[in-house]
């Protein structure tokens, strides 16, 4: 019994928890459309407003009915007490009469409600002298409130006076709502009493119509707003759609003009937008490809003299130990490292031309990120000895392996960890490798001179230095950063960077496991452990098709 009890109890929970699931997706649901939607705002708003006005305006209606109902129902009821009070001073005076007197005249009184009985009668001798009171139908005295017969008893004659209360009978009769109106002459009080059921149903039936027709005005006024409100949302929309189509790169998109009115110079206005930016558009391609083509150009057009140099270059290195000015060998040097400076610059820039023509091309295949880690740290390690920085090394255990271009990613971590050297202002740095079941990570952590504010929208950017006044070890070109992005870019992952002045910096490749994947997150932090609350100044650059 009781395992039945409790597995009654847990589907009843259940129950109740799918309930509110529905109920909780049903209230998301429908406050998203109508976030989203300026066609269902303004229909519920029309509704709603509509709905308190239709409310304000039939209770005020059925006021009005129901005071002017009463307000004839009064009039007449004592329009006909009077009339009584007239025939009971014929018929009985001021003079003692007896009991067939008084049945005669109540029942002539009675008598003149018809046979549907409009009303009850009720008639009280104050003296009580033959009777109490006498009604018809078997109506209970205590029909009469007692407040009415105290306030005609302490009323001088011809007081008439009128109330509203319940009408009971003997028997099995229900009792009813009713007016109650009465009046003294002589000795007698004499008391009409009006059923309101008849009443009470008119006002029922206003009701209800008033509620129909309140319905049927809200349902008009939503439809006339939504009508109303689609014939200018439409317009709208199409223009919404028609600029995410030019943002999707469909400069030709353009919308329909129809008529003169506002929303058609909005048309006319969209499509002269569209026609210019096209335009210039046109003209920022033609430009940006004649620059590609010339830095191209001249990238290779450079190479031919600059091997020519270099040969001599060479030659006169290898023997600046003989010339016997020692100016001359020290030019020898110089030469030798500015040629080597301008043979990294032509590299980059052809680097550079070949991802803006979408020429460049991944050559993927399975390697371990720790052993690519290990192969650059040994290339840049006499360069961090010379700035009195060690690299601390966080690798893992077990393999990380990733299809990746192996060129591609070392020179993006030597970019890194050269930075990271020059910047690092002679602490430790840390470089750390993780992997997860989709993507691997390399972190390279400094606690050098850090980023400042502002600077995240360009660390990126070409030709772009943290500090062009501080002196470089290793004749940076300022495109580093930013092939670095187009090789992540490439593989289809991320180059990340946070830093904070005084603090530091830390740069982050994230590369799906599978080259060309979509990355949906990095094994490693942006920010480092122990960085306290600072914030990222750079925001997330994920690779784009």
């Amino acid at each position: 019994m009781r395992a039945d009890m409790k597995r009654a109890k847990r589907l009843v929970r259940r129950g109740l928890v799918a309930a509110q699931r529905v109920l909780r997706g049903a209230v998301r649901s429908g406050y998203t459309r109508w976030r989203r939607s300026i066609q269902v705002r303004v229909v519920t708003s029309t509704l709603f407003i509509s709905a308190i006005v239709v409310a304000i305006l039939g209770a005020f209606l059925m006021q009005q009915i129901s005071s002017a109902l009463m307000d004839a129902k009064v009039k007449a009821a004592r329009l006909q007490l009077d009339d009584g009070l007239a025939q009971v001073q014929r018929d009985l005076g001021n003079s003692p009469g007896d009991d067939s007197r008084l049945n005669t005249t109540i029942d002539r009184l009675k008598s003149r409600s018809g046979p549907s009985g409009l009303y009850e009668v009720y008639i009280r001798d104050t003296t009580e002298q033959y009777f109490d009171g006498y009604t018809t139908n078997e109506l209970r005295q205590e029909s009469v409130p007692p407040r009415l017969r105290e306030k005609l008893q302490s009323a001088p004659q011809g007081t008439r006076a009128y109330t509203y209360g319940e009408l009971s009978y003997v028997g099995d009769r229900p009792s009813e709502s009713g007016l109650i109106v009465g009046g003294r002459t002589g000795q007698f009080e004499l008391y009409y009493l009006f059923s309101l059921e008849e009443e009470q149903r008119t006002l029922t039936n206003v009701g209800r119509s008033l509620a129909g027709v309140g319905i049927v005005l809200l349902l008009l006024l939503a439809a006339i707003a939504s009508l109303v409100t689609r014939q200018v949302v439409i317009p709208v929309r199409l223009a919404a759609q028609g600029a995410q189509r030019l943002a999707a790169g469909r400069l030709e998109e353009r919308m329909r003009v129809r008529g003169e009115d506002d929303l058609a110079r909005l048309a006319r206005s969209f499509n002269e937008m569209a026609a210019n930016l096209q335009e210039k558009i046109g003209e920022l391609e033609d430009l940006s490809q004649v620059q590609r083509q010339f830095v191209s150009d001249v990238s290779h057009e450079l190479r031919t003299p600059l091997t020519t140099i270099r040969i001599a270059a060479d030659m006169l290195y290898e023997n600046r130990d003989t010339f016997g000015d020692p100016s001359v060998g020290r030019s020898a040097e110089l030469l030798q490292s500015q040629l080597e400076r301008f043979e990294a610059l032509l590299a980059d820039l052809l680097e550079i031309s070949r991802h803006d023509a979408g020429a460049a091309t991944l050559d993927a295949e399975s390697l371990d990120m720790r052993d690519l880690v290990l192969r650059v740290v040994g290339d840049i390690q006499g360069l961090a000895e010379r700035k009195g920085s060690k690299v601390v090394l966080q690798l893992p255990g077990e393999p990380c392996m990733a299809e990746v271009d192996r060129r591609r990613v070392e020179r993006i971590l030597r970019n890194l960890l050269v930075n990271a050297v020059e910047h690092g202002d002679g602490e430790d740095i840390i470089v750390s490798v993780a992997a997860d079941r989709d993507a691997v990570a390399v972190a390279v952590r400094d606690h050098g001179v850090g980023l400042k504010p502002g600077e995240g929208q360009m660390v990126f950017d070409r030709f772009w230095r943290a500090d062009p006044a501080r002196a470089r070890t290793t004749g940076g070109t300022g495109l580093g950063l930013s092939i670095s992005r187009e090789d992540a870019q490439l593989h289809g992952g991320w180059l990340q960077a946070w830093g904070e002045p005084g603090v530091g910096s830390q740069f982050r490749l994230s590369l799906p496991r599978v080259a060309g994947a979509e990355l949906r997150g990095s094994p490693l932090p942006l920010v480092p452990p122990g960085a306290g609350d600072a914030r990222p100044l750079f925001a997330e650059l994920e690779a784009q098709e």
